[in-house]
C-alpha cells in the first residue's frame, strides 16, 4: 500500500370514489403472492395526471397491493420530468425548463399542499429524466447526457441547495431512469433493456441485467429493498418486480409477478415518482454477509474507472460504496477519510474495540489515537474464527487494488498492509 499524506486523506385506506370517478384506477386493486424477503415500509408513488394534478399511492411491497390513491390539485404549470426528495417534497421541471419544489402538507386521507409550487430555479432545468437516491444525489438526462447534483437541504430553496452540477457521461439515451440506492440507477431502452448503472464520483460502471423484455413501460420507479414498479404504457397497468441484490449487476436474480400486477390498468399518470428509501428489505442477520459477499466479489479490481474523491487513498471510499450497495443506515456519516468510519461507529452506538464482526469496518492506525481526527487504513471484515480471536479482511487501495487478506490475529499482528495494529470496529446500521 502507497501511504498518503494525512493531507491528502483528511480531508393504508381503501380507494376514493372520487380516484375511481376520475378514471385513474380500477376498482380491482390487485391481490399478490407474498414477496420471498422479509421487508418493510410503504412504497409512496408521486405522479401527475395528463391535466396537471398531482397523484399520490401507497403500495404494499410485500404482496404488491395498492392500499390508497388520491388526486390532489392542478400543479398549475405543464411538467416534464419529476423527483422525489421525501415524504412530503417534490421536485418538478416544467416544459418551459423551470424547476419547482411542490410541498405535500398531508397524503393521508386527502392529498393536499402546503402552499403553491414553488419556482426555485426560472429555467436550465431541460431534463427529460429526473430522479434522486436519497443519499443526496439528484440525477438529470437531457440530450444524453447523464448529470448529477448535490442536493443538500430537505426543502431546497434554490441553488444553494442544489448544487455541483456534475456531467457524468454520454450516451445515456434511456426510456425511463429512476434510482435504486446511493449513487445507484437502473434504466430501460427503446428496445426493452434493462441497464444498471453505479457512479462513484465523475465515473459510472453498467451492467446489462436483461437484454430485452422492458420496452413495454414508460415509467419505472423503486422505493428502495430492491422494488422496481413499472407502468405499462399500452394498458396502464402497473407491474411489479424484486431484485434479490442491486448491486450484484446481475438481472438473474428479479422474481417477475406478471400474473399478479399492483394493478392490470387504470395508471393514467404521464409523469412517476417514488419517494427513495421508504423500503427496505436488509435482515441484520444477514447484513454482515452480504457485505462480506460484495466485498469478496471485488477482489483484484483495482477501480482505474472510477473517479474517487482521493485517487491514492480510497480505502474508505470503498467501505463506502460497499455498504452503500447494500443499503446501510446513515451512510452521508462516511466520507473519504478513514477516521469517518470511527465517527460513524460512534454516533451510531456501534464502535467497540473487540468482538469483530463480518460487515464490520475496521480501523487501523499507527498513532494509536482516533480522538486525534486520523486514521491511517480501513477496510471490511469478511471472516470471523469461532473464538472471535482471528479475522479475514478485504481492503481497498491495497497495493493500489481491492486485496483479501489471510487469517491473522486481529489483537496481536501489525496490519497486513503496514500501517499499525487495529484499533476497532464499527458495525453497519441496517
Amino acid at each position: 500500500m502507497s501511504t498518503a499524506s494525512r493531507a491528502s486523506r483528511a480531508g393504508i385506506t381503501l380507494l376514493t370514489t372520487g380516484a375511481l370517478s376520475l378514471g385513474l384506477l380500477t376498482a380491482n386493486a390487485g391481490t399478490a403472492a407474498a414477496a420471498e424477503q422479509v421487508c418493510s415500509g410503504i412504497a409512496s408513488v408521486y405522479g401527475v395526471l395528463p391535466d396537471g394534478r398531482l397523484t399520490y399511492s401507497a403500495i404494499n411491497p410485500v404482496n404488491g397491493n395498492r392500499s390508497k390513491t388520491l388526486v390532489g390539485p392542478d400543479l398549475g404549470f405543464e411538467p416534464k420530468a419529476m423527483a422525489t426528495l421525501n415524504f412530503n417534497t417534490v421536485l418538478v421541471t416544467s416544459t418551459a425548463g423551470a424547476l419547482y419544489r411542490v410541498d405535500v402538507r398531508t397524503n393521508d386521507e386527502t392529498l393536499a399542499l402546503a402552499n403553491a409550487p414553488v419556482r426555485i430555479a426560472d429555467g436550465g432545468w431541460t431534463h427529460d429524466k429526473l430522479t434522486y437516491d436519497g443519499y443526496g444525489h439528484l440525477y438529470g438526462t437531457a440530450s444524453g447526457i447523464l448529470m448529477q447534483y448535490r442536493v443538500s437541504a430537505t426543502k431546497p430553496a434554490g441553488s444553494q441547495h442544489i448544487d455541483t452540477r456534475k456531467e457524468i457521461g454520454t450516451g445515456f439515451v434511456l426510456k425511463t431512469l429512476t434510482a435504486v440506492g446511493q449513487d445507484r440507477l437502473i434504466a430501460t431502452t427503446e428496445a426493452g433493456k434493462l441497464h444498471s448503472y453505479k457512479i462513484i464520483g465523475g465515473a459510472w460502471k453498467r451492467d446489462d441485467l436483461k437484454d430485452e423484455g422492458w420496452s413495454g413501460f414508460n415509467q419505472l420507479v423503486s422505493p428502495g429493498g430492491g422494488f422496481y414498479y413499472g407502468r405499462m404504457e399500452t394498458t396502464g397497468g402497473m407491474y411489479w418486480y424484486k431484485d434479490a441484490n442491486v448491486s450484484d449487476g446481475n438481472g438473474a436474480d428479479i422474481k417477475y409477478n406478471v400474473n399478479d400486477p399492483v394493478d392490470a390498468s387504470g395508471w393514467t399518470q404521464k409523469l412517476l415518482s417514488a419517494a427513495p428509501r421508504t423500503v427496505s428489505c436488509k435482515a441484520a442477520s444477514t447484513l454482515g454477509q452480504d457485505i462480506a459477499r460484495d466485498a469478496i466479489a471485488e477482489v483484484g479490481n483495482n477501480f482505474s474507472d472510477f473517479d474517487f474523491v482521493h485517487g491514492n487513498a480510497w480505502c474508505a471510499e470503498f467501505v463506502r460504496y460497499i455498504w452503500g450497495g447494500n443499503e446501510v443506515d446513515h451512510l452521508g456519516d462516511v466520507d473519504a477519510r478513514a477516521i469517518s468510519l470511527y465517527e460513524y461507529g460512534k454516533s451510531h452506538g456501534t464502535w467497540r474495540t473487540s468482538a469483530p464482526k463480518v460487515g464490520d469496518a475496521v480501523l487501523w492506525d499507527q498513532g494509536g489515537n482516533l480522538n486525534d481526527g486520523w486514521a491511517d487504513h480501513v477496510n471490511l471484515v469478511v471472516a470471523v474464527s469461532a473464538d472471535g480471536k482471528q479475522i479475514q479482511t478485504v481492503g481497498g487501495n491495497e497495493s493500489r487494488k481491492v486485496q483479501r487478506s489471510g487469517w491473522f490475529n486481529w489483537d496481536t499482528a501489525a496490519s497486513p498492509v503496514g500501517v499499525g495494529p487495529v484499533r476497532g470496529f464499527a458495525s453497519p446500521k441496517g
